[in-house]
């Protein structure tokens, strides 16, 4: 695929946009908010992709008033989803565009998940060395829809967000990637 000539870097999402891991993660969300008494229907599980899981069960216990520790809870869905890590695949249309681009383009991935998961699923797929940059939730103060993820990894790959295209599977993230000045790529159409 070319490039428009204005386009000097790439900033993917990872969840969704890389790996094809919103199934595994549903799974996971699904067996710890039935365990902790909290109801997440699936319409709203994708619609708070790219928001991380500490802030997703705070969220939801506020609302159903229930007492959790989201932060303990955060950390047990994702022990629940990394037990599914051998199981993710790339979503190949994207990886073959960050693969044609590696040693042309600079290149990061903004992602809402933790940085221990993001470079545990980068690993797997073995395409985490395509990228110069990781930026993950624990690095910028406000999350998607905030452009704060998306400006973050330009700084850190050295392209000015409006020369930089970013990919993503979610509105949040489609709407954190215009509100950061770049052109958006919605994934799902490739797909």
């Amino acid at each position: 695929m070319k490039l428009p000539p204005h386009i000097k870097g790439l900033v993917f999402d990872c969840d969704g946009t890389l790996a094809d891991t919103m199934p595994l993660h549903w799974r996971a969300w699904q067996i710890v908010t039935q365990k902790h008494g909290l109801q997440f229907p699936i319409d709203r599980f994708y619609a708070y992709g790219g928001v991380p899981s500490r802030d997703i069960l705070r969220t939801l216990a506020k609302e159903q008033h229930k007492s959790i520790d989201h932060i303990a809870v955060a950390h047990e869905k994702e022990t629940t989803y990394l037990e599914t890590l051998s199981q993710v695949t790339p979503v190949h249309a994207v990886v073959e565009i960050a693969m044609e681009n590696h040693g042309k383009l600079p290149m990061a991935v903004a992602s809402g998940g933790s940085q221990d998961i993001i470079c545990m699923v980068l690993d797997h797929l073995k395409i985490k060395h395509l990228f110069g940059a990781i930026v993950t939730n624990e690095m910028v103060v406000n999350q998607k829809p905030a452009p704060d993820i998306f400006l973050e990894a330009a700084r850190r790959i050295g392209v000015d967000p409006k020369d930089c295209r970013g990919y993503e599977d979610t509105e949040l993230g489609l709407q954190a990637i215009r509100s950061a000045g770049m052109e958006a790529v919605d994934v799902r159409t490739m797909l």
